[in-house]
């Protein structure tokens, strides 16, 4: 039974940990929540009256969640200076709620000067983030010179329990949250190993559902790897320690990923095409049957359950003889000679198990320190030697060379405060057109819009799922009211509810959030004797007027739109894919090392930074489908690219210590080609009247000779180098023609 109970708990941990990497949502909600609380817990038996406990609280909140540094101290540092910024704007908003034209011209500077402070980084961006909403607070609650003292102490409370929360009842320091994600990326290892399962198994008619939970549980696993990079400088005690994790999380996630595309492989007519395992949507390739036949079938089943059992078992201190046998037999595939009797597609599936197992090795030796060597097979104690090989070549990388950044108008923090600006001037006109009470939600709206975007289709689409939570919150606020009437401590422990909710989902959907918050203000508005339909209608009307002065002005005002966002975003990547290619290339060819993992990272965050830019053409209201099509069909090449990339500089990184990866100088002149490719594609991007074009021409493995494919270990570069290398080759060509560039006829 206690075995039974343990692996309960274990399997609920790995889910919770695969759904909330690091519980960082956990972990922002029980927060701010426990910060409103503690706040109304003190401020209750004072006799506080309705609106100083909804001040409080809503002070509470933004003390919470403004804070975005990862250090202990840096947040101890701007908590303090937050309490005296709330403090001047809750007190300018006590004295000018009165005085309409210099309250509104007072409020514009405000928001100015609360955006323009994002260039100041995560601190100024927290300051002028508390500046703001406590202003608005001060107009929500109608705070007046009188109950100024008093607000003045709830805000102090406020920022105390809030204080508490982070650092004493819900700290997270940085070694923390860096050892949760690691457990997120392990259960994520594992739950793409068991969707690779299913896709092993599929029917045909289940084939595409199995390849789309493939897809999805890669993507989840590269999301959490990118956030324990971001977090491995102020999680890692020391700068080779971290290059270590670093490097044993890259070769994780390539391993498998390239284990998804060989399986797929197995499962088709013909070799499947990388792009299949990037592109959302795409279907599965023809079957070359209902599944891996016979006894390699049954085989290579048990061995990928036996795969997703290590992996479960990586990081938990769970050792034995059990364990050691399952991987040492997976180990063992690494070798030709273990490979069991199956066509190549299916010794390629065993030869990326070996792979896959020698990552999760690295990844434990890295995560747990040295392991029981005494149940080592010959494979397995090579695959050490190899990983300690590594270890030791890993040194302290060099310091990130800083980036030229625009000035002036054109920075994009100047940008967004002149347009945010001047948007919200033409809320507050037309908020109080609408109402002079209750103006101000539509500046709010204004404000929330220009948060975290960057071009004029990000602020449309942000205003329509803000406009769609709302009306829906409406409803549920409509309802929410109705049943707890003047039941007071009722309200505030749904209230207490809809933060949790708002702040858990706030990372996965912004129109659940937004439905989250607008309930919240429902039951607020109930708890201040000033709820009715017509003020939730008001709340509608607002939202749709504060969106609508944000696109305007977005779209007027020193606007950026969406293609130039995206092209300035697709010449970065293309930047960054040549320059990982390049220096991979030149490591495979006998060049000097280079910052290899570090580039691959840049390329990995261009990636992401374009994703996101993405959004709004990919977005389902978007009327343009084609182009729709053509943007979802670029990212999942540049990801198919990218995927490529990687692999040829984790497979560079090996080159020290693995004989059998060996430098051969003729790669760098067969390789140019697509690295002149990649420049090709930037400058047309940059530039759509340039006239350059893309060369095609003979296979890079006809350019390395005939006997490429038969070459000894020793000496040269291996087989799987190659294949990349011509994928990536035919990706970058695939690359220009949906972006327009020409393709130059093969010379003949």
């Amino acid at each position: 039974m206690r075995a039974a109970g343990r692996a309960v708990r274990a399997r609920l941990r790995d889910r919770i940990a695969a759904s909330d990497p690091g519980l960082l949502r956990l972990t922002a909600g029980l927060r701010t929540v426990g910060a409103i609380a503690l706040t109304l817990a003190v401020l209750a038996p004072l006799g506080a009256d309705v609106h100083l406990l909804v001040a409080g609280a809503m002070a509470a909140m933004v003390a919470t969640f403004a804070i975005r540094e990862k250090q202990l101290g840096a947040q101890a540092v701007t908590l303090a200076l937050g309490l005296p910024v709330a403090l001047a704007s809750v007190s300018l908003g006590a004295v000018l709620n009165t005085r309409l034209v210099v309250g509104d011209v007072f409020f514009v500077v405000l928001i100015f000067c609360a955006v323009y402070g994002r260039r100041f980084g995560d601190r100024g961006t927290a300051l002028g983030l508390i500046g703001f909403q406590v202003y608005f607070l001060s107009l929500f609650v109608g705070a007046t010179p009188e109950t100024l003292p008093r607000l003045c102490g709830a805000m102090a409370l406020a920022f105390c329990s809030s204080a508490l929360m982070r650092f004493a009842v819900v700290p997270a320091t940085p070694a923390g949250v860096l050892l949760r994600l690691r457990l997120a990326f392990r259960a994520r290892l594992a739950q793409l190993v068991s969707a690779q399962i299913e896709l092993l198994d599929a029917p045909a008619d289940e084939m595409d559902k199995a390849l789309e939970a493939v897809r999805e549980g890669t993507a989840r696993l590269h999301e959490t790897a990118m956030m324990i990079q971001g977090r491995l400088e102020e999680g890692t005690p020391d700068e080779s320690a971290a290059r270590l994790v670093q490097r044993r999380i890259a070769d994780a996630e390539i391993a498998a990923e390239r284990l998804g595309l060989l399986l797929l492989t197995a499962r088709s007519a013909e070799r499947a095409d990388t792009l299949t395992l990037h592109l959302p949507g795409a279907p599965a390739p023809s079957l070359a049957g209902p599944a891996v036949p016979d006894e390699a079938g049954a085989t290579l089943r048990r061995d990928l359950q036996a795969l997703h059992a290590l992996v479960l078992r990586t990081g938990s201190g769970d050792t034995g003889t059990g364990l050691a046998q399952v991987r040492n037999r997976l180990l063992g595939y690494r070798d030709e000679e273990n490979l069991p009797p199956a066509s190549a597609a299916v010794q390629d599936v065993f030869r990326g198990i070996g792979e896959s197992a020698r990552a999760v090795l690295g990844l434990r030796i890295a995560l747990d320190g040295p392991q029981d060597e005494s149940d080592d097979t010959p494979a397995t104690a090579r695959s050490r030697e190899e990983l300690d090989a590594e270890d030791a070549a890993i040194d302290g990388g060099g310091e990130e060379a800083a980036r030229d950044e625009e000035t002036g108008l054109r920075r994009p923090t100047t940008r967004a405060a002149v347009q945010v600006a001047v948007g919200s001037s033409l809320a507050i006109v037309g908020g109080e057109l609408l109402s002079t009470q209750r103006w101000y939600w539509a500046v709010l709206t204004c404000w929330i819009v220009f948060l975290n975007t960057a071009s004029t289709g990000e602020i449309l689409v942000k205003g329509y799922r803000r406009l769609l939570g709302t009306v829906f919150g409406v409803v549920a606020g409509i309802l929410l009211a109705g049943l707890v009437g003047q039941h007071t401590w009722t309200a505030f422990a749904l209230v207490l509810v809809l933060i949790f909710a708002m702040f858990y989902s706030a990372p996965l959907s912004y129109t659940l959030m937004s439905f989250f918050v607008t309930a919240m203000l429902g039951l607020l508005y109930t708890l201040l004797h000033t709820y009715s339909l017509d003020v939730l209608v008001l709340r509608i009307e607002e939202t749709a007027l504060g969106a609508a002065c944000g696109v305007v002005a977005a779209a007027l005002v020193l606007p950026v739109r969406t293609d130039r966002r995206t092209n300035e975003l697709l010449g970065t990547v293309l930047e960054r894919l040549a320059e990982v290619t390049e220096a991979a290339v030149g490591q495979l060819s006998g060049g000097p090392a280079d910052e290899l993992l570090d580039k691959a990272r840049d390329l990995d965050q261009a990636l992401a930074d374009l994703r996101a830019a993405t959004q709004p053409l990919i977005h389902p209201v978007t009327p343009l489908r084609t182009r729709r099509h053509t943007a979802r069909y670029v990212v999942a090449l540049l990801e198919t690219c990218a995927y490529h990339a990687r692999t040829l500089a984790a497979t560079a990184e090996l080159l020290p210590t693995h004989p059998s990866i060996a430098a051969d100088p003729r790669l760098r002149g067969a390789a140019g080609r697509t690295v002149r490719n990649i420049e090709t594609i930037a400058v047309r991007v940059a530039d759509e009247h340039a006239g350059v074009q893309v060369e095609t021409g003979p296979s890079i493995a006809s350019l390395l000779g005939s006997d490429a494919g038969s070459t000894p270990r020793y000496g040269r570069i291996t087989d799987r180098v190659l294949r990349h290398l011509e994928r990536l080759d035919e990706a970058v060509v695939g690359l220009a023609r949906p972006l327009g560039v020409p393709v130059a006829a093969p010379k003949g």
